[in-house]
């Protein structure tokens, strides 16, 4: 069976790859890869990861802006809103998290919950580099968020080898 899922960048995955494994230097191929898999609608993100990646005021800035800004998808859909709702109504319900972790979540420039509402509303996979955390208290970890929506989610390399990406 061929995989269609789209799949929904978050800001770790271009700021690691950035700043690791990937630089622009080392890996052009990677970033080469991305784009070519957003061209065909396999791969994107949401504007509000290009605002967090618009801090750095870096390399990764300019080809976000540059290169990738084709794909970063709009926020402001209906069902998007609807979702990132429902989003926050879960976090504030659950006894976990103290009251700083549900603050963070739904602060204006934090894109997690809006990834993850893009994701449940237009039934994509999250990409990012964040681990579930059962029992953390201090913050809602994109994965554990995912979990309580039944959204995918996974990292960039299971995503480079779903797409058959080879970096050589």
């Amino acid at each position: 069976m061929e995989d269609h899922k789209i799949y929904i960048l978050d800001s770790n995955v271009f700021m690691e790859a950035h700043n690791r494994y990937y630089a622009f230097d080392i890996a052009p191929g990677f970033w080469d890869a991305l784009i070519g898999h957003a061209e065909t609608g396999r791969i994107i993100s949401i504007d509000r990861v290009k605002k967090e990646l618009d801090k750095g005021e870096d390399d990764l800035t300019t080809w976000a802006n540059n290169s990738f800004h084709r794909w970063f998808a709009k926020t402001d859909d209906p069902a998007v809103i609807d979702a990132y709702r429902r989003i926050m109504e879960w976090a504030s319900n659950q006894g976990q998290y103290i009251s700083s972790a549900k603050a963070d979540l739904a602060r204006d420039d934090n894109a997690d919950a809006w990834l993850v509402a893009y994701a449940l509303s237009k039934e994509g996979v999250v990409v990012t580099h964040e681990k579930p955390h059962p029992d953390i208290r201090t913050r809602i970890p994109i994965p554990n968020i995912c979990r309580a929506f039944n959204v995918e989610c996974t990292d960039i390399f299971q995503v480079l080898r779903a797409l058959g990406v080879k970096l050589s």
